[in-house]
């Protein structure tokens, strides 16, 4: 009888939480649709490309929502069952509130599991063609800056013409095997300027062994070319301004996060970002089996039907307070006022220290 009642639990509760999915990624969808159709107006495009930009964005935006969502899941799934009386019933055959919260959360922390595993490399796999489309698309911006497998390229204009900044390497405060590339107003190539390491702490940038090479009609190259030990390059950038635009770790899978740890370091991801995002992976199903326990709390200690409206505006609430106290968090850490291992684990310490004491008293019910 226990694995029939336990069947019905689980299937009962995953159903629910596939529909609210489901429903976030609708929303999802025609929000950011607006977004894209407003990006590629201006191109010679069909409106399918923006619907195939918004599928391939979505998912790593609803996997970001993903404890909020199982919280509003279960909150719906426990009203459901007080609704029909199916938690009454259950509780006659000796299941009390603290077994059917249990049961509930290790289900959401197995799934949060299943999320790592494998969902996680699909919405990473989404979100890089996502933001390469994005960039194929964006050639015509002045300031562009893309760190990938292969470096960093940065696109910046300037009075003269544009410049290219290619990089196999990014450091703390410098680049590395660094090729630069200045264009006229004609987008003619005039100047390459290589380095093997140039300080970009602050600007100007200073280059170490500096080669320039001078081209005349865009085809010839200068052949006595300058060796310079401490050459001066001026730039818009600096190492602050590029780590402040490039904090993005989403197109990283947690598998490739584990494996390739070492490798995306040497890139120029810090291994401070390189924790906290493999910090908020570890955490994730614990956070999703706490936010089933808070669901609990919130609503399985009754068996009144009514208060609908009641369970709405506490679950709006409490979404907006753990959001907002998740973000507050991580600007503590980000600002070096607590580690930043810490800031991505403070919520999921008070959320357990609030559920600790709560669900000792739905159990009592």
């Amino acid at each position: 009888m226990n694995g029939v009642l336990n069947k019905y639990l689980i299937s009962g509760f995953l159903k629910i939480v596939f529909n609210t999915v489901l429903i976030f990624i609708s929303l999802g969808i025609i929000l950011n649709l607006f977004e894209e159709i407003e990006f590629f107006k201006n191109l010679n495009e069909s409106l399918s490309l923006p619907f195939v930009m918004s599928l391939s964005f979505v998912p790593t935006l609803i996997l970001e929502l993903f404890p909020f969502i199982i919280f509003l899941a279960t909150m719906w799934y426990f009203i459901s069952i007080k609704a029909n009386t199916d938690l009454l019933s259950i509780k006659t055959f000796g299941y009390s509130n603290l077994k059917v919260s249990i049961l509930l959360s290790l289900t959401a922390f197995i799934f949060g599991l299943f999320i790592l595993i494998a969902v996680n490399p699909i919405t990473s796999t989404l979100v890089k063609y996502y933001e390469q489309e994005k960039a194929r698309y964006s050639r015509d911006i002045d300031h562009l800056i893309s760190i990938n497998k292969n470096g960093v390229w940065i696109k910046e204009a300037t009075r003269k013409g544009p410049t290219i900044i290619s990089a196999k390497k990014f450091t703390a405060d410098s680049l590395g095997d660094v090729t630069i590339y200045i264009f006229n107003n004609n987008n003619e190539i005039v100047q390459r300027i290589e380095s093997e390491k140039i300080n970009i702490k602050s600007n100007p940038w200073q280059m170490e062994k500096a080669k320039i090479y001078n081209f005349i009609n865009n085809e010839n190259i200068i052949e006595n070319t300058v060796d310079e030990t401490n050459y001066l390059f001026e730039s818009e950038y600096t190492f602050e301004k590029i780590s402040s635009l490039y904090k993005n770790l989403n197109t990283v899978s947690f598998i490739s996060l584990l494996t390739d740890y070492e490798e995306l370091n040497e890139r120029g991801y810090s291994k401070k970002i390189l924790n906290e995002k493999l910090n908020k992976f570890i955490s994730l199903p614990v956070f999703l089996s706490l936010m089933v326990f808070l669901a609990a709390i919130f609503t399985i200690g009754s068996l009144k039907k009514t208060q609908n409206l009641y369970f709405f505006f506490i679950s709006i609430i409490t979404c907006v307070v753990i959001y907002y106290f998740k973000d507050f968090s991580l600007a503590l850490g980000q600002t070096e006022r607590i580690t930043l291992i810490l800031s991505v684990w403070m919520p999921i310490i008070a959320i357990t220290l609030f559920c600790s004491i709560g669900i000792i008293q739905i159990n009592e019910k």
